[in-house]
């Protein structure tokens, strides 16, 4: 057991093949909703998309609120190459891409519930149109989240390719411009890390406050 439990991957991959066995035997023992129901693909989606969205968030709010703040409380001489080249991309990895992977599942998820249209429209393709209060609500949710994931990718992942110096282009960079990239990056963070309460609040509250 302790063998196993030294190897995050083993764990991680053994908790995915439980998780999933839990619901299929949940769907088809209790709910008699086994596959191809259209709930139990929903169900599916909703734990992949908040299971993302943890690794995601999670990783956001580490970022935010544990390791920017106290890496210059590191003595300069202390810190090494072993946040810059070992801990920063790695969480990096897990960061980008359990974004991009909660962008997907919600999207999909909003597919299977049938409002992904309405959400992004603010309610504009319901009939009467802004008829339905949900749509509106988790559709500023949805906007909020892909804002988020647009500064994942496309302004904090490459600036702190920059900052970090991965890849032969960036290692070459002066310190000032990696000093800047560096910045930009947290600005950008600390950004989403302000968006998330709101989109939270939207993607959690909108079928307790409006049903369905």
């Amino acid at each position: 057991m302790g063998a196993f439990l030294q190897n995050i991957r083993s764990v991680a991959w053994t908790a995915l093949a439980v998780g999933l066995a839990f619901l299929l035997f949940a769907a088809v023992s209790w709910a008699d909703q086994p596959p191809p129901s259209s709930l139990f693909y929903q169900a599916l989606l909703r734990w992949a998309h908040v299971l993302t969205g943890i690794m995601w968030i999670g990783h956001l709010y580490y970022f935010n609120f544990t390791q920017i703040p106290n890496v210059p409380k590191i003595p300069e001489e202390h810190r090494g190459p072993a946040i810059s080249k070992v801990i920063a991309p790695a969480a990096l990895f897990w960061f980008r891409w359990g974004a991009m992977f909660t962008l997907i599942t919600g999207l999909l998820l909003a597919w299977n519930l049938g409002y992904l249209g309405q959400a992004l429209t603010f309610g504009a393709l319901d009939t009467p149109a802004f008829a339905v209060p949900k749509h509106i609500f988790i559709g500023i949710g949805m906007w909020l989240a892909i804002i988020m994931w647009f500064n994942v990718w496309f302004v904090i992942w490459p600036n702190q390719q920059k900052a970090l110096g991965i890849g032969e282009a960036n290692a070459a960079l002066d310190k000032d411009v990696k000093a800047k990239a560096a910045r930009t990056a947290m600005l950008f963070s600390r950004t989403n890390t302000f968006l998330s309460v709101p989109m939270l609040v939207a993607m959690t509250a909108a079928t307790t406050l409006f049903g369905g």
